[in-house]
């Protein structure tokens, strides 16, 4: 496995422009970029092109989507000081790198992406017999690999595009990372070292080279990192010849794995825009309450007397997120022996929902008086994402021999 250094344990992660966002989205990426904000160094994009790959008909939407999405974003906590927030269109180099991988890309790589076909079936009513469609998953590639991001948070249903990411940075490297003089180069790099550092480096690289010691592998990354001396170019030379490989322009990825996110809709589907179920973020209290109080519930309890089975009712799970343990036994005890109604059961989750939206919707109000703000985070951002990208994008020039 090629190794990705401390430097590059960048998180990369982004979302379609789909507008304003609700508990769904919140509860299944935002709380888990509001943590990783303050663990990592994080990029966080809104993926305007990857829109197109199933919307092109009508792009017209994109840039209001585009402002309501990041006013939620910034609501919900996510803080353009401990994170880059920036727009994917914005950053060209994205564009530019993805075509390269496809010079190097085979057409079977992109074919057996399970959602490709998934997606063709579940939208049969768009024409996706598009290249833009087919080379999806090798723009989200690109998304990563130019931001050399070691860490990629998703989904279990997402894997399989981190894994397809690590075999096309795994042929670029194998192509491209055999430098001229690569051997001579990773030896005048190990000198830098000192000779104590050099000898230990060597006898870890025999020892896992000769006996796959892993252990020996891990200890030799953690010595490179901490080389005050080495270059990024060195560096990544010594890595590949650590692991008997070429230089390391382009790391391999690695997935980080997301709970799936266990926030219902309204009916107990998946909560979706498309089901017509949600809570939206910046849903005034009334219409919140209202919403709530008439969700359905377990369809056995006709009458206030009548028992029911929470886990037959959507409202229970609301509890399963919102309620502590006292207040699930009371739920089961009063549901199940009828001691308690249906809005007995729907209060206290209506009012946990109630102060969770409270801050958030404030801030919307904060932002969207404030346009110019919102309008300049995202130009901070974009700068500071082309500024990393275009560093990547001259390595890889470099080494695709298009520096004249």
């Amino acid at each position: 496995m090629t190794s990705v250094s401390a430097q590059h344990a960048r998180v990369l992660s982004g979302m379609r422009p789909t507008g304003r966002l609700h508990l769904g989205h919140y509860h299944g990426v935002l709380k888990n970029w509001l943590e990783l904000q303050h663990e990592f160094e994080c990029f966080f994009f809104v993926a305007d092109w990857h829109a197109l790959t199933t919307h092109y008909e009508d792009p017209t939407q994109i840039p209001d989507s585009i402002r309501e999405m990041v006013i939620d974003w910034l609501a919900a906590g996510i803080n353009p000081g401990s994170a880059t927030l920036f727009v994917q269109s914005r950053v060209p180099e994205h564009a530019e790198l993805h075509l390269l991988l496809s010079m190097i890309t085979p057409v079977g790589w992109l074919e057996r992406v399970p959602t490709y076909k998934d997606q063709q079936e579940r939208l049969k009513e768009k024409d996706l017999a598009t290249y833009g469609f087919l080379g999806y998953p090798l723009l989200q590639s690109a998304d990563i690999l130019i931001y050399k991001a070691g860490r990629v948070p998703v989904g279990e249903d997402q894997v399989a595009h981190v894994e397809l990411t690590r075999e096309i940075a795994r042929r670029f490297n194998h192509i491209y990372g055999r430098e001229p003089d690569f051997e001579t180069k990773a030896e005048e790099a190990k000198r830098k070292m000192g000779k104590k550092s050099a000898k230990q480096f060597d006898e870890l690289r025999r020892a896992y080279q000769e006996r796959g010691d892993a252990e020996a592998l891990a200890v030799a990354r953690a010595m490179l990192d901490g080389q005050a001396n080495l270059t990024v170019a060195d560096r990544e030379r010594l890595f590949g010849f650590l692991e008997g490989g070429g230089r390391v322009i382009l790391p391999e990825p690695v997935p980080l794995l997301t709970k799936a996110s266990k926030m219902p809709g309204l009916d107990g589907q998946k909560m979706s825009k498309s089901y017509g179920n949600t809570i939206a973020l910046r849903d005034e209290p009334a219409h919140v309450e209202k919403a709530m109080r008439t969700m359905p519930t377990d369809p056995a309890r006709v009458r206030r007397t009548d028992p029911g089975e929470p886990e037959k009712c959507p409202v229970w799970q609301f509890h399963l997120v919102y309620s502590d343990d006292g207040v699930r036994d009371w739920v089961q005890a009063g549901c199940r022996s009828a001691g308690i109604g249906c809005l007995d059961c729907k209060r206290p989750v209506i009012e946990a929902v109630l102060a969770e939206l409270a801050p958030m919707r404030e801030r919307v109000r904060e932002f969207t008086a404030q346009p110019d703000l919102v309008r300049n985070v995202l130009n901070e951002g974009c700068e500071r994402a082309r500024a990393v990208a275009r560093e990547t994008m001259e390595e890889v020039r470099h080494a695709m021999s298009l520096v004249f």
